[in-house]
């Protein structure tokens, strides 16, 4: 009779705090802003389609410019999906719980816009199918469609499955009549019975195992496309590693961005604590510091060598034009956070927030960087091309396309939170009862 009117007040307690809330005028300025950012970069898209690639700065010796960038960062923070809803799962973390599905959100948006970027980035991506039909499998980029098509609908199942039990919560509690159509739809017939929940924790489960080798694939692979092209600063054996390791460093500085707004915005502190965020901190310095090997082998052996125009390609991150950026990159981006994470007062939600967003901005440059400055510096290089070539600098159109993609994925993560509950009820539920459960068992053994 206890046990049945605690379940009954955390139920009535978990409705009232992480139900969905309406948007108010700072959440409706919010999405306008993303909107009006969309709506820009779509007409840069559309003067790319009218003129083709020369609106952009990319030419013959830089082909890959700042969308393959911001590819290669999207697939970057989706990792965090495996990160926080796989590994600590299996690890049996229990203080995962608040920030599953936030993790997952921030998946699913990025690899939706690493996969729309790319058909950016193609010339006619009207010939887009060409890869199904005429791909070769001996090539790199169709090992890295297939890595990227198989993620994206694992993350999306791994969204959406533990997603039903709280549709349902949603169709019942709704007062609008297309929501309630809408969570109808989505929720599958669920009921809520024992052997429903049985299938959903064992969908988690299998899901769960598959999304961490494949999480470990889609960033390999996207790194093989590098070190499998001949060029300076790519061909490199480490960048397998080196990639997968600044992934799941941006990955956890992603999710205590996004957790920490939420966290203020939406009144969740009773949900999302201090020991969270010091969690996290202490996830993130530890990432950080493999990340900062890798760095120092990816840099120290060529630079030690300082063979011919891998040494040019050097000297430019080093001394030359790019060097501001590599530096801010290297002690903004990661040593820096790496210094204040490991003393407990910078892992306070505001310092480790500041420190997140470093993270996170550092680890888009950071792309930047593995990916413009080589092009420029071939192995072989063209002779007689125009100076322009010897530079690159991205377009308005470039810039306002990419800021489009990023707007479009914050846009995703947002409509998300309005319609469903960020935090999971059910499994809030069930940490709770299994709390109140062992409290009342040790109880009885003290007596």
């Amino acid at each position: 009779m206890e046990t049945a009117k605690i379940e009954r007040d955390y139920n009535h307690e978990l409705l009232k705090d992480l139900m969905p809330k309406k948007f108010g005028m700072q959440g409706r300025l919010w999405v306008g802003f993303l909107v009006a950012v969309i709506i820009v970069g779509a007409f840069g898209y559309y003067r790319q389609l009218k003129y083709g690639l020369v609106v952009t700065d990319m030419r013959d010796f830089t082909s890959w410019g700042i969308y393959i960038s911001n590819f290669v960062f999207f697939v970057a923070i989706s990792l965090v999906g495996s990160l926080v809803s796989a590994i600590l799962k299996l690890t049996n973390v229990e203080w995962r719980t608040p920030l599953v599905r936030i993790s997952e959100i921030i998946a699913v948006a990025a690899i939706t816009f690493a996969a729309i970027i790319i058909i950016v980035d193609m010339g006619r991506p009207d010939r887009f199918w060409h890869l199904f039909v005429y791909g070769r499998i001996q090539s790199p980029i169709m090992w890295d469609v297939i890595v990227i098509s198989t993620y994206f609908i694992i993350s999306l199942l791994l969204l959406y499955i533990p997603l039903l039990p709280d549709i349902a919560i949603c169709r019942e509690t709704t007062s609008s009549k297309w929501k309630k159509r809408f969570y109808t739809i989505l929720a599958l017939n669920w009921r809520g019975t024992k052997k429903q929940y049985s299938i959903v924790n064992k969908c988690i489960r299998i899901l769960s195992v598959l999304v961490i080798p494949l999480a470990l694939a889609i960033h390999t692979v996207t790194s093989w496309l590098f070190a499998t092209t001949y060029r300076a600063g790519w061909d490199s054996s480490n960048f397998g590693p080196y990639f997968v390791s600044g992934a799941f460093m941006v990955g956890c500085a992603g999710v205590i961005s996004v957790m920490y707004v939420l966290r203020n915005h939406y009144n969740l502190q009773k949900y999302i604590t201090a020991r969270h965020f010091n969690n996290m901190g202490k996830l993130l310095v530890l990432l950080s510091l493999i990340y900062l090997y890798f760095n120092i082998n990816e840099y120290l052996v060529p630079g030690y060598k300082m063979k011919t125009v891998e040494g040019e390609q050097l000297y430019e991150l080093f001394k030359g034009r790019y060097a501001p950026m590599f530096w801010s990159v290297q002690i903004f981006g990661m040593i820096l956070p790496i210094v204040v994470l490991l003393f407990k007062k910078g892992r306070k939600p505001l310092p480790l927030f500041i420190v997140s967003l470093f993270v996170v901005v550092g680890a888009w440059f950071k792309r930047f960087l593995i990916v413009a400055p080589t092009q420029l510096h071939p192995f072989i290089p063209i002779q007689r091309v125009p100076e322009s070539w010897h530079h690159y600098i991205p377009t308005w159109e470039e810039w306002m396309i990419t800021s489009a993609s990023l707007a479009g994925a914050l846009l995703i993560i947002t409509l998300f939170v309005r319609l469903f509950p960020i935090i999971p009820i059910w499994e809030m539920k069930e940490e709770q009862m299994r709390k109140h459960q062992l409290a009342e068992q040790k109880d009885l053994y003290e007596v």
